[in-house]
């Protein structure tokens, strides 16, 4: 059951707060959890260069339309004109978007204060509606579903601020509760289900694609794989016996970092997984940084994850061959497609399957 804050901002009954509309073409991206913060305790710091570059340079110049999906200053631990101080770059850069009228950001726990800064540049919404012309698309960052983050999150915010950070204590996260991740995708899973939508959230850190964390997503391509290894030839053979080898090793690294009740849990409970829920993941990750991408432009028309990251710096998965690693400029950093599909592919198993 949905809490009816949650219900009431996010049904499509009610009129979206505002319309991104690429029926026609158009390309966007969905990135959020940047945490923007100060000095040492700043999240941000060892990906902030990357991501002025990559939005200011490849997105923007290619004209897509951004979409901060929540979480962007972290103002539960400081100051909004410190954080600005901070990040002058990439306020310019959120500034050029904005001035062609393709800047849109979402409110998360962390920066829901911002509706209370008089000075503060960009139009701040609940949720944002793309629509394809193909399937509805709802991005919101994810929190609504949880009755503490709705009810009390002034009070979250005061403990971290005042008691949490001084004694240098993490503050208490759904990104780091794998039981607290699950109840926030199985909502915004069936809130999905329920409307016969696309939702796109942020908040758990946790990338999705099709409803599939990469624990999931591995499962599913072992048994794809065992599939084609059948009528492969002996040439092939070698290569998916390798690659079966590898998401194995992969599984069993992610079983000791989940708890073994979670990983039991299950968005989609014994039925089909329908691709209904995807999580751009977020901007702070050790290794480098995930968004969503929309594509629905010429013969594209596909969503995609994305990871960019740092050479060198890189999760180990990427250097196995089997990603394409696409290099930006004469820079260091890299560009990576971690899974995509078709968008009338997902629109139409979403109707066959959802409710």
């Amino acid at each position: 059951m949905l809490s009816s804050f949650f219900a009431e901002i996010l049904n499509p009954r009610f009129d979206s707060p505002v319309n991104v509309d690429v029926s026609k073409g158009g390309k966007v991206l969905i990135i959020g959890d940047f945490h923007m913060g100060v000095g040492r305790q700043d999240d941000l710091a060892h990906n902030g260069a990357m991501l002025i570059e990559i939005l200011e340079n490849y997105y923007f110049k290619n004209d897509w339309t951004l979409i901060l999906n929540g979480d962007i200053e972290e103002l539960q631990k400081f100051r909004m004109n410190k954080i600005q101080e901070q990040w002058t770059g990439l306020y310019r850069v959120f500034d050029r978007f904005n001035a062609a009228n393709r800047l849109y950001k979402t409110l998360g726990n962390h920066d829901e204060t911002l509706v209370f800064e008089r000075d503060y540049p960009y139009p701040l919404y609940s949720a944002v509606k793309i629509n394809t012309g193909r399937i509805p698309i709802y991005v919101f960052h994810g929190h609504q579903s949880s009755r503490v983050y709705s009810r009390f999150n002034r009070l979250l915010s005061l403990s971290v601020r005042y008691f949490l950070k001084p004694l240098g204590i993490r503050n208490i996260s759904s990104g780091r509760s794998p039981h607290r991740r699950f109840y926030v995708e199985k909502q915004a899973y069936d809130f999905s289900l329920e409307n016969n939508c696309i939702s796109i959230i942020g908040h758990t850190h946790r990338t999705l694609f099709e409803s599939l964390g990469r624990f999931d997503y591995i499962k599913f391509e072992i048994e794809r794989l065992c599939r084609d290894y059948a009528a492969a030839s002996e040439a092939e053979k070698g290569r998916i016996a390798d690659e079966v080898s590898n998401l194995r090793v992969e599984l069993s690294k992610l079983k000791r970092s989940e708890r073994r009740g979670a990983l039991r849990q299950s968005l989609y409970g014994d039925d089909l997984p329908v691709p209904c829920l995807f999580n751009a993941g977020c901007a702070i990750g050790r290794h480098g940084v995930n968004a969503i991408e929309l594509d629905n432009t010429g013969q594209n028309r596909g969503v995609s994850l994305v990871y960019w990251f740092i050479e060198g710096r890189q999760m180990k998965f990427v250097n196995r061959g089997w990603y394409k690693v696409e290099s930006f400029k004469d820079t260091s950093y890299r560009r990576v497609v971690l899974n995509s599909d078709a968008l009338d592919y997902i629109g139409a198993k979403v109707e066959l399957l959802g409710r």
